[in-house]
């Protein structure tokens, strides 16, 4: 049986049934537990993308070559993208069969436990080679935490929503990775100023790693005192029940959609990844751009996209999840050249500029993808469909783009280069969600 004829009651035009009324009064709770979450998780894997940008490469990966130091750096970056699929599989299965906040609780606590552990690391200096391998490790542990908590997030918003305002509660852990980075570089710029650039390299990059100990703790309070998904809140036999191995099922029932979801990620994750990362280390290393002047213009580019991700997640349930995201895709795909050019410029302000207007763009998709991916699977399969398209064209879009940038960079000088590989990727997912059904009556109990 095809997947348009087993879906066509889930994903027609029957409006989704309510959730219930205790439910509803738990919705907004429960969105924001999701978004502290994901902020926590975020900042983890931020501080340690800006670390990397700055000094862990000559910390852990000496060379001569300051090239080679900083790939190095970010291959580990990319390592913790690898390992994300692990972290699909094993928290997709927890969340299909267990429930979304046992789930998220385990993958909160995983990143901190693995995130301080970081910050605790001797370098190379000290332990050889060990340094390295414990590092590559711990990032691996980064990776399988982040495999489990976008989709438990996200669907543990949704669920709870009220009739017609899904995308809206589903986008609010999507500002979770913005104000994520932003703390991270709230608590890395002042260090910097405070002890200088010479100190921070030798051992104050420690303190942002540290200090997500707080932030762990806290964010496991909040989350072990919200409400059960609705879907798990009843007895079992009331919801449809989830196979021994979801991730299986859903590559054998729903390869079409599969695929095409990630695909309708991909692009939006290069984006990202360039901007808040890739230039990081890029601008002041290839340019001679001030690292402050970089670290404020992604600032300001996030801080704006986190502006306006409630408002594209309204008009996402006004108009439908295809048209927004199909009109962030195409502009992006006109904007990245010009975004990326104005790093040949050296001027904050024009960066800054540029930044902002690249990373709105890339919140037309990211903010209804929230609600759109989980929308393309059924109940008994969401957790692990969610995660397993997001996560994966995260880890392709996303977690090689600082690698095969810096590669590309090493043969081409100009950064228009930059845009030229981003905009391809916006390309594919301009057509992967052309490909794909409007999801926004999707019954969601289904």
């Amino acid at each position: 049986m095809s997947e348009t004829v087993r879906d066509a009651a889930a994903l027609g035009t029957v409006p989704a049934p309510e959730p219930p009324p205790r439910a509803r009064k738990n919705a907004p709770r429960v969105a924001a537990a999701s978004l502290i979450g994901t902020t926590i998780e975020y900042y983890d894997f931020a501080v340690y993308g800006t670390a990397a940008a700055l000094v862990l490469g000559p910390a852990f990966f000496p060379s001569g070559n300051s090239t080679v130091s900083t790939l190095a750096a970010f291959l580990t970056f990319a390592a913790a993208f690898l390992a994300r699929p692990v972290g699909v599989v094993l928290f997709g299965t927890i969340g299909d069969r267990l429930g979304r906040k046992r789930a998220l609780v385990l993958s909160l606590v995983l990143m901190g436990v693995a995130t301080v552990g970081v910050g605790l690391l001797p370098t190379y200096d000290t332990a050889g080679v060990l340094a390295p391998v414990l590092l590559v490790a711990l990032r691996l542990l980064q990776g399988v935490s982040m495999g489990g908590e976008w989709g438990g997030a996200v669907l543990l918003a949704a669920e709870h929503a009220p009739p017609g305002r899904r995308a809206v509660y589903a986008s609010v852990p999507q500002i979770g990775p913005l104000l994520g980075f932003l703390l991270s570089s709230a608590v890395i710029l002042p260090t910097i100023g405070v002890v200088g650039r010479d100190a921070f390299a030798d051992w104050a990059w420690r303190v942002p790693f540290v200090l997500s100990t707080v932030l762990v703790v806290v964010g496991f309070w909040v989350r072990t005192r919200i409400e059960e998904s609705p879907v798990f809140a009843g007895p079992a036999t009331a919801r449809p029940p989830a196979p021994r191995f979801p991730l299986g099922a859903l590559v054998r029932e729903y390869p079409g959609r599969l695929l095409l979801g990630i695909g309708a990620a991909v692009g939006g994750s290069a984006v990202y990844y360039l901007v808040i990362v890739y230039s990081l280390s890029y601008g002041p290393k290839a340019l001679g751009i001030p690292q402050n002047t970089m670290l404020a213009a992604a600032s300001v580019a996030a801080g704006a996209a986190a502006a306006v991700v409630i408002p594209v997640a309204r008009l996402a349930d006004r108009v439908g999840r295809r048209p927004v995201i199909l009109a962030g895709a195409v502009g992006s795909v006109l904007w990245v050249l010009p975004m990326f050019g104005s790093l040949g410029s050296g001027d904050g302000l024009l960066i800054g500029g540029a930044f902002t207007v690249g990373l709105i763009l890339f919140m037309l998709m990211f903010g209804p993808i929230a609600a759109f991916l989980p929308e393309l699977f059924p109940a008994r399969l969401r957790y692990t469909g969610a995660s397993a398209t997001f996560i994966l064209a995260n880890t392709l879009g996303g977690g090689f783009a600082p690698l095969v940038a810096t590669w590309l960079n090493s043969h081409w000088q100009s950064p228009l280069v930059l845009g030229a590989y981003a905009g391809s990727l916006c390309l594919i997912s301009l057509a992967c969600v052309l490909a794909l059904p409007e999801t926004r009556d999707h019954d969601f109990a289904a």
